[in-house]
């Protein structure tokens, strides 16, 4: 049957990009092999040719990428393809091989991610990663959580539901939008800590506005205080060039569906090897002792063919190389920006430091509401984006992609200049 079906090793092993797609990648990026990550986020034929890789609606432009990532059609395609061979074989697959293509899967993204696989357990999302590890940390009624306003709203809804349950306290602070140094944001943590607080979330990649937080001068701040530290790196994760570790936290949840560009519903939980055991699996099982990360798997049946293209992503993206897709996302937004930043009544809402955004911005127009600016975009001028208001901020946030071209930021560019004339 394996033989027949190729459903075991054969799922994960080498890659299902079409021959069409990768030569071809392969070839452009050895052309331009003696450029910098910055020279080559420059160059438009290149990124024509990444383009190519994606099935795009030509109806409207599409500036909201930060929900989820369009998936690039090899890997919709290997998709496609283990869903069929999967099914042809269903319980026999499930019941038999499943296991150990998830078990090299595992060790594909925590080769990307730069942990050890027995740090790392495949989840639907960051939601799903990061409320187990709210609810399953063992905290005494009175312990303290810090957390901050610009924290995404699944996870201040599950620390307030925990509170409601077990009687922990919450601490919510403020942080800026335009901050004038890391020190200053360090601070901002550092001085709401108390004695009884035991764990600190911070968001790496804020959804609203695209600030990028400084998680290891956080994290090594909070942990001379005692404060263990969760990473909510929905945002950041394959979209900015970083290894787990260098984050120095001691849980993370990030969406492979977002900026990897793997499918819907997939998504990774780290929790470092030594805290594994203080943390209780959302669902119950007594099949791996509390030290095993794999006691977190077990979530019912699942689509499993979702998780085994994420091995197709992984190649998509190991082919474009993730310094120079950061560049190359960090370009696109500093395009748009700075033809627009200076026009009356515009509102940039996110840090003008290189290395506090990257793909994610938000802008609004003075006396403007930010869902009435969403609807003109796309009402009058076809271009997609979506209405994110946090305390003082009120704007759309503008989320281009690898195949978002300069045309369409021009677009956007120009209707930003008719409406503020």
């Amino acid at each position: 049957m394996k033989k027949a079906g190729g459903l075991s090793a054969g799922l994960m092993v080498g890659s299902l990009l079409p021959t069409s797609v990768l030569p071809r990648l392969r070839e452009a990026r050895r052309q331009r092999a003696h450029l910098s990550a910055t020279a080559l986020a420059r160059d438009e034929t290149y990124w024509n040719e990444i383009r190519q890789a994606y099935r795009v609606a030509p109806d409207f432009i599409n500036l909201e990428n930060g929900y989820y990532s369009l998936v690039a059609e090899p890997v919709l395609r290997a998709q496609e393809e283990d869903l069929r061979r999967i099914n042809a074989h269903h319980s026999f697959y499930m019941r038999r091989d499943f296991k150990e293509d998830r078990a090299r899967l595992v060790e594909q993204v925590a080769t990307l991610a730069g942990c050890a696989p027995e740090e790392l357990s495949l989840c639907r999302n960051t939601t799903e990663a990061l409320d187990t590890v709210i609810m399953g940390l063992q905290l005494a009624p009175g312990d303290e959580a810090l957390l901050t306003s610009q924290d995404y709203y699944s996870m201040l809804q599950c620390f307030a539901m925990r509170t409601r349950r077990f009687g922990t306290v919450n601490t919510l602070i403020d942080l800026p939008f335009h901050p004038r140094s890391d020190k200053e944001i360090v601070a901002a943590y550092e001085k709401a800590i108390t004695p009884r607080t035991k764990v600190l979330l911070v968001t790496h990649l804020i959804n609203t506005t695209g600030q990028i937080l400084p998680v290891r001068k956080i994290a090594d701040m909070a942990h001379r205080h005692g404060v263990e530290v969760i990473s909510d790196s929905a945002h950041a994760f394959a979209h900015t060039d970083f290894k787990i570790p260098d984050l120095g936290c001691d849980y993370l949840g990030a969406s492979l569906h977002k900026w990897l560009g793997a499918p819907l519903g997939t998504g990774i939980l780290y929790i470092k090897k030594e805290k594994i055991p203080n943390v209780w699996p959302l669902f119950g099982d007594d099949t791996y002792p509390a030290d095993d990360i794999r006691k977190f798997d077990h979530i019912g049946t699942l689509p499993c063919h979702n998780d085994l293209a994420i091995a197709e992503a992984i190649a998509f993206h190991a082919q474009i190389g993730a310094q120079a897709k950061e560049e190359r996302l960090r370009y696109l937004t500093t395009y748009w920006r700075d033809q627009v930043k200076d026009l009356p009544g515009v509102v940039i809402n996110t840090p003008q430091e290189a290395h506090r955004y990257c793909a994610i911005a938000n802008v609004g127009i003075q006396g403007m509401d930010s869902k009435e600016l969403a609807a003109m975009l796309f009402d009058k001028y076809r271009i997609f984006t979506v209405a994110k208001d946090i305390l003082e901020v009120k704007g759309v946030r503008v989320t281009p992609h690898l195949y978002t071209s300069l045309a369409d930021l021009d677009h956007l560019v120009s209707a930003l200049r008719e409406m503020t004339a």
